[in-house]
């Protein structure tokens, strides 16, 4: 069988290139071996924010007296909420396969044969143009592996059929914060140790460390700048190895027909060329950044430069949200404090408490800042990092305003709705609340 594009690999990079590039006239066949969805929708993203949700749902009854509402015998039923949890990550794939309609889903292993052969399963098919999008998988330290029992990577916390104890996480990044929220709310005693000096290293600092203290509050103990592996796994009942993700492209021989790799990683120019001139790669696999609404941006870029080559895009787009979905959530995109001033900007910082919000004290969600960063001189958005009650839905409104190059007087006398979190924007921005 011969097609116009080959995409091998269908999480979010390669359903997107493979949708647009049907969208486009292509006729594409979409090479899978495991399932449809990729790590966001399987072990990633869905699974992980169903879980927090219904941890959050459980933590809200508790404290259900704080609203006037009096509960008694509120209970985890962690089956059902696995079940839950399986039934939307089901859903959801069904609604992938649906969208793929005129693409043909080829379920199994690919093998580069040539820049224009694949072996899939036990047949051979050629494409005019191939586009490699086979993700990223958990990264595991050398001294230190997961047995599935005691120690476990984040795809096997999911499958977890018990709520544990007590949880060591090994990784204060992303993930590990993530998970840390997560069992904090269902009851688990949590420990979590970072051989950096903060949580969430790259993240705004001051941001970081607020979330350090309010962890505190909770009684998760945080151990910085501590080696994982000098401590007793004996005190915890699991430990989750959770220090990170690395691109998965070492089984496919590409370098045999001449792509290029490094550290694992397929290196690509900026419009996602390969060294190979049919072939392109987007995605955790080219580890440009490892976000799935990245990974979506890079598949539909990868697929129209293929389809218009006379006009390529450029896939270096730096505005890009990142969440967290801690507990408070956490958001940014654009430049950090401290990334503004390596670049030698003069800047502007605009804070907001969330103390200050009407719609925050209604939600008794008071323990966060809104922190926006402007050039002094032209007054243009530079970037925001929000910690606080749904920070992971408000930075879309700087998203918009820093792609746009919007201005801060621009935005500041736009009228948000009262009361809601979005006015917090515009209290940001007053005078007073310069810092």
């Amino acid at each position: 069988m011969n097609y116009d594009l080959a995409v091998i690999g269908a999480g979010w990079a390669g359903f997107n290139a493979a949708v647009r590039a049907r969208d486009l006239g292509l006729k594409v066949a979409l090479v899978e071996k495991g399932e449809l969805g990729g790590t966001c929708l399987n072990r990633g993203c869905i699974p992980t924010k169903t879980l927090i949700h219904c941890a959050k749902i459980y933590y809200l009854a508790k404290k259900s007296h704080v609203f006037g509402i009096e509960t008694t015998g509120t209970q985890v039923n962690f089956t059902k909420i696995q079940e839950r949890k399986e039934k939307i990550v089901q859903q959801l794939r069904q609604g992938m396969q649906f969208a793929l309609k005129g693409v043909e889903f080829l379920n199994a292993q690919a093998q580069i044969l040539s820049p224009q052969e694949l072996k899939v399963g036990n047949q051979v098919v050629t494409a005019n143009s191939m586009i490699i999008a086979t993700g990223s998988k958990v990264l595991e330290l050398d001294g230190l592996k997961c047995d599935g029992k005691k120690i476990i990577s984040s795809d096997g916390l999911l499958t977890l059929r018990e709520i544990p104890r007590s949880l060591l996480i090994i990784g204060g990044g992303v993930i590990g914060c993530e998970f840390a929220s997560l069992f904090c709310n269902l009851g688990t005693q949590i420990s979590v140790v970072e051989l950096l000096p903060q949580l969430l290293p790259g993240i705004d600092n001051e941001i970081a460390k607020k979330l350090e203290n309010i962890f505190k509050k909770k009684a998760i103990k945080v151990y910085t700048n501590t080696d994982a592996q000098k401590l007793d796994f004996n005190n915890y009942d699991l430990v989750l190895l959770s220090i990170g993700r690395v691109p998965e492209a070492r089984d496919l021989d590409l370098e045999k027909i001449g792509i290029k790799l490094n550290k694992g990683k397929i290196m690509v120019d900026e419009y996602l060329k390969t060294g190979v001139r049919n072939i392109y790669a987007a995605g955790d696999c080219t580890a440009k950044n490892m976000l799935a609404h990245f990974a979506a941006y890079q598949g539909r870029i990868a697929a129209e430069n293929i389809v218009h080559p006379g006009s390529l895009k450029k896939s270096d787009n730096p505005n890009i949200p990142s969440c967290i979905f801690t507990d408070p959530e956490i958001s940014s995109v654009g430049l950090s404090e401290e990334q503004a001033k390596a670049c030698g900007l003069k800047i502007k910082i605009n804070r907001f408490d969330f103390l200050g919000s009407g719609m925050a004290r209604i939600l008794d969600e008071t323990d966060g800042v809104m922190k926006i960063i402007s050039d002094e001189k032209t007054k243009e958005f530079l970037g925001a990092t929000i910690i606080g009650p749904r920070a992971t839905e408000l930075i879309g409104i700087l998203t918009i305003a820093i792609s746009n190059r919007l201005t801060v007087p621009q935005v500041k006398d736009t009228i948000f709705a009262h009361p809601t979190l979005s006015e917090s924007l515009t209290d940001a921005l007053k005078e007073n609340h310069v810092v």
